[in-house]
């Protein structure tokens, strides 16, 4: 029997593939426990437990930016985050510790190297977060998601993605998910997201195009965001959501898709081949345009600038790639080229090497 500890959370981006992995290490053969390592503020609060998986906690400790009093709380409450752990891994005799960065993880990495124990990697991004990069310096393994993801000793394994994607691969669900939304079957279907936040730019330009879209013959999935301030409406060729918790049908439905490039977004739609245009999150790091580099490289998608996403774009970019069959297989083929439908078998067997 092995146990596992799972360290990660914060955001959908950090707890979906700790999901992922965690459904995969119990299709094994055999008995094995997983834990999983987080804190009470983030996401993981509310999905662990759903998914039937325990929860351990820590603090949440965000990185000091800048100088002020927490700077000098930090080592304190960090060091008593990692006692924490320690004890996590005492009590519950933890074979194996994964990150998947976020405040989880930066502890865990520490307690596993001081009580002896492998930890592995997994970093979802093209621009590795703080957390994994400190921790990738002692780390038993590495699994990256990108071929340019800058860490030493980094394996490819791809996304470890949710099971409702992955039962997505290879098969044909389109009819299904077209009467989810009440779609029509005979048209071309755009789906838009930027996310659970929404984004903003995206979205307004969408608003703005609904009639030259229906025009085109193109119906449009549009899910806005919690936040968006927009209602829910389903008028003829045009559904706007707030918030879909049927992703999998949402992508399925679709033909061509507009997102923000975010890591579990690129890998879920170069999984199952879904050609899209991402507009990068314009504010931060630029990790989400390193994220598309690889499948806009290949053909699979297109980049376009957050502040180039208008009306006159959809006009005479968008519209034109979303209504030719021909060019939106040749895309689907070549993001298929660059995805990864078995990501969470990859990371589970570099795991498992290193115990």
């Amino acid at each position: 029997m092995t146990n596992y500890l799972l360290a990660g959370g914060g955001t959908a981006g950090h707890v979906n593939p700790l999901l992922a992995l965690a459904d995969q290490i119990m299709l094994q053969p055999g008995k094995h426990n997983v834990f999983a390592l987080g804190t009470v503020e983030g996401l993981e609060s509310r999905l662990v437990p759903e998914r039937g998986y325990q929860l351990l906690t820590v603090a949440r400790l965000p990185m000091p930016r800048k100088l002020n009093g927490y700077v000098f709380k930090f080592p304190v409450a960090f060091r008593n985050a990692v006692a924490d752990v320690k004890r996590y891994i005492k009590y519950h005799k933890i074979d194996v510790v994964v990150g998947f960065g976020g405040y989880a993880s930066a502890p865990a990495y520490r307690a596993a190297l001081a009580m002896g124990i492998p930890y592995v990697i997994h970093e979802a991004n093209a621009l590795p977060g703080y957390a994994n990069r400190v921790g990738a310096k002692r780390a038993s393994a590495i699994a990256i998601t990108f071929p340019n993801t800058k860490l030493a000793k980094g394996v490819l394994s791809g996304m470890p993605l949710r099971k409702e994607i992955v039962a997505l691969i290879g098969n044909d669900s389109k009819k299904v998910a077209t009467k989810f939304f009440n779609l029509d079957t005979k048209l071309t279907t755009l789906l838009v997201t930027g996310g659970s936040l929404g984004a903003k730019k995206i979205n307004d330009t969408i608003e703005a195009s609904r009639g030259v879209l229906d025009a085109a013959g193109i119906q449009v999935v549009h899910i806005v965001g919690d936040k968006a301030g927009l209602e829910p409406i389903h008028t003829g060729s045009y559904v706007r959501l707030n918030y879909c918790d049927r992703m999998d049908l949402a992508i399925a439905a679709a033909d061509f898709a507009v997102a923000r490039a975010g890591a579990a977004t690129v890998s879920e739609f170069t999984a199952v081949g879904l050609p899209a245009v991402f507009v990068p999150y314009p504010v931060g790091n630029g990790e989400q345009r390193l994220n598309a580099q690889q499948v806009v490289a290949a053909g699979g998608a297109v980049l376009v600038e957050d502040a180039n996403f208008t009306p006159e774009y959809v006009r005479s970019e968008l519209i034109p790639m979303v209504s030719n069959s021909k060019l939106r297989q040749q895309m689907k083929d070549k993001a298929l080229a660059t995805g990864f439908g078995d990501g969470a078998k990859r990371l589970l067997k570099l795991v498992n090497g290193v115990l």
